[in-house]
């Protein structure tokens, strides 16, 4: 697991405050392994939609940001 993979992902829900940063590299290789979202979640015990949402909709930025490192400033 490399950690432009995961380093960017919250820590904490944004709606609820749950943590649940710990739980993204688990959930990352659930899907490599080919089970769906859905099932991923339900088996990492993700249950609260908000919670769901945050590893559904997340999207890593590290390399798109990283293309402008120095470039202001």
């Amino acid at each position: 697991m490399y950690l432009h993979e995961i380093g960017d992902f919250p820590i904490r829900c944004f709606s609820c405050g749950a943590v649940i940063g710990h739980i993204y590299a688990k959930y990352l290789e659930m899907l490599k392994e080919g089970k769906s979202p859905k099932d991923a979640l339900d088996a990492l015990g993700i249950t609260r939609y908000c919670c769901r949402r945050m590893f559904i909709s997340h999207k890593s930025l590290i390399e798109e940001i990283a293309k402008y490192h120095g470039a202001v400033g």
